[in-house]
């Protein structure tokens, strides 16, 4: 039998819309002045933290289902909705961890920190993931710094907590904040106040919004952070935790706004406050910005939450430890404060403004290029460049544009004498440095230009 050609219509690769490779919702690229801005706050956050004791931790992105399903609670939004799973070849179930505080004390567990001194300390910062409707500020991955201490049931701790995130808030320009505060109680006292709350829920169940009748039977708690309409009036005259406080709890919460007191931080008692995540229990709190520059008349827009945290010691036997781990943290939504008009921008320490811009030109300065730049960086010298680029009037006219007071010529003369030229960019007068010079060149400009 004949062998016959089989004739194949190549494959023609499908055409792609922009939607189809635009970034996710809620997710976006950072560049330039913005990228800039975000790690100058988090240079200035990790520097204080560092002073009030605090040391580093990063832990990863994706965890174990089990570290938030097991801590976060039945009828919390995190947990039921907002979530992003997956499921690994090897049949693994990993979230795109949600929050921070489960991750940290999932590490001190795993990592024998118990055995450490106590309280154990630890600042991070990084992207978490949300699927929810981006808002102002909040996207669906957000930026957040946390601040941790494990290991100490002190108020104390707790005030130290709110202490140090309102000064990196004051630090990136927020100058009119209040803390919102509240006691939720802990599990001696917490469960009669539950049935006291449900109780006079269920009284009203036909008037409420179909979130709240669920929030009765899965977590009622969040009843009191109801936001819809039909709420409000409930609410109003609902019981509050702070009112069925064990006089433990509530020596702990009178110590607390003590020392806000004493250290003149503003705050209001927020009897509605609860943060609504099953592992907290007595201090909750959030921190917000007051809008003080309304005309006068004008009703102030609902203040944004900067930031928040409170006391978690139930969270370390969620997650199998065999003893509680009195706890206590905090996390400022970085995104909001970035995007704030009051923000105020802080520099990077990787952000050096270029005091030289280096010319070169033809194949053999482009050769030799690379060791006159690192002369200048071994000499701590910021420069701009641009090694693509060939002609001597298109270079100038960048390096005019740079603002380097300086700029250093490299030419095809230049590199057959082992020199460069030196031109001051203000005065316009030149001189001749030998290669073998410029160091020292350079150690002396470095002291012209301080």
């Amino acid at each position: 039998m004949k062998n016959e050609k089989i004739k194949t219509e190549p494959v023609k690769a499908k055409k792609l819309r922009d939607e189809d490779i635009a970034s996710p919702k809620g997710m976006r690229d950072i560049l330039d002045k913005e990228y800039y801005a975000y790690q100058g706050f988090f240079e200035k956050a990790s520097e204080i933290a560092s002073y009030y004791g605090f040391r580093p931790i990063e832990t990863p992105i994706l965890e174990r289902e089990a570290v938030f399903t097991s801590s976060l609670g039945v009828g919390t939004d995190i947990r039921d909705k907002e979530m992003y799973t997956l499921k690994t070849k090897g049949g693994d179930h990993l979230v795109m961890r949600p929050e921070g505080t489960a991750g940290v004390m999932r590490a001190y567990i795993e990592n024998g920190m118990q055995a450490l001194p106590q309280p154990v300390m630890l600042y991070n910062y990084g992207p978490y993931f949300r699927h929810e409707n981006p808002q102002r500020g909040r996207l669906r991955e957000l930026r957040q710094f946390g601040l941790e201490i494990l290991g100490t049931p002190k108020s104390i701790t707790d005030a130290l907590i709110i202490r140090a995130m309102t000064l990196i808030l004051d630090e990136a320009g927020f100058k009119n904040l209040s803390v919102e505060i509240n006691s939720i109680g802990d599990k001696e006292c917490r469960g009669g106040f539950i049935r006291e709350l449900t109780n006079y829920y269920k009284k009203h169940i036909a008037e409420l919004c179909p979130s709240c009748k669920d929030r009765i039977r899965t977590n009622p708690l969040r009843l009191l952070d109801c936001k819809d309409e039909r709420c409000q009036d409930i609410k109003r005259g609902a019981p509050t935790p702070i009112d069925s406080l064990c006089n433990d709890c509530r020596h702990h919460f009178k110590e607390v706004i003590e020392y806000l007191e004493g250290m003149n931080i503003a705050y209001r008692i927020n009897k509605n406050l609860v943060r609504g995540l099953d592992y907290y229990t007595r201090t909750v709190f959030e921190i917000i910005e007051l809008d003080t520059n309304l005309p006068e008349g004008v009703e102030a827009p609902t203040p944004l939450s900067l930031g928040g945290g409170g006391r978690y010691d139930l969270l370390a036997k969620s997650l199998g430890s065999k003893k509680d781990v009195p706890a206590v943290g905090g996390a400022i939504g970085v995104d909001r404060v970035i995007m704030s008009p009051v923000h105020k921008p802080i520099d990077p320490r990787i952000l050096k403004k270029p005091k030289v811009y280096f010319i070169q030109l033809g194949n053999e300065a482009k050769l030799k290029s690379f060791g006159i730049i690192e002369v200048l960086r071994k000499a701590r010298v910021p420069i701009a460049q641009s090694l693509s680029k060939d002609g001597l009037a298109q270079q100038l006219a960048i390096a005019e544009r740079s603002g380097a007071p300086y700029t250093i010529i490299f030419g095809q003369k230049e590199a057959m004498d082992d020199t460069v030229i030196a031109r001051n960019m203000e005065t316009r007068s030149q001189e001749t440095v030998k290669l073998a010079d410029l160091p020292d060149f350079v150690k002396h400009l470095k002291d012209e230009l301080r």
